[in-house]
């Protein structure tokens, strides 16, 4: 069965080892093939846009996804979850799925676990700053009593 693809216009996409960006107006694909590494531009994280260790994990996921050698990443992917893991134990159920779909060989599976790590890290992130503004509102709050 053919997997149906509707860009937007100027929308990237990349199949296999190629980036396909679309013209100016929509279009519609229909791609058949047995297990090709597709990621629409919404879900490619670059070196630049990776700014977070859990963007970091997913970066080195889409790596092996889109290599013709996965295990090449392997490493790195090893060393950056070590480095979440330590500064954010609650993060293991995730790295427990993702890991779970790497070792399955379904690495488009373990991405979609990535963008939960990602989010989970976004919480995280939002609740240190709603504390660090209590902590400083109050600080300014005895400095004014």
């Amino acid at each position: 069965m053919a997997l149906k693809v509707e860009l937007k216009p100027h929308e990237r996409i990349i199949i296999g080892a190629c980036v396909i960006t679309n013209s100016d107006q929509r279009a519609r694909l229909l791609i058949d093939g047995d297990r090709i590494p597709i990621l629409r531009e919404k879900d490619i994280l670059t070196p630049e846009t990776a700014d977070t260790p859990a963007k970091l994990v997913y970066l080195a996921v889409q790596l092996m996804y889109l290599s013709p050698d996965p295990m090449a990443h392997h490493p790195t992917y090893f060393s950056l979850v070590r480095d979440v893991l330590t500064a954010m134990p609650s993060a293991w159920p995730y790295i427990e799925g993702i890991n779970n779909y790497i070792l399955n060989g379904d690495l488009y599976h373990a991405l979609k676990e990535g963008r939960k790590l990602i989010g989970h890290e976004e919480k995280l992130i939002e609740t240190a700053r709603k504390l660090q503004e209590h902590d400083a509102d109050e600080a300014t709050d005895r400095k004014s009593a």
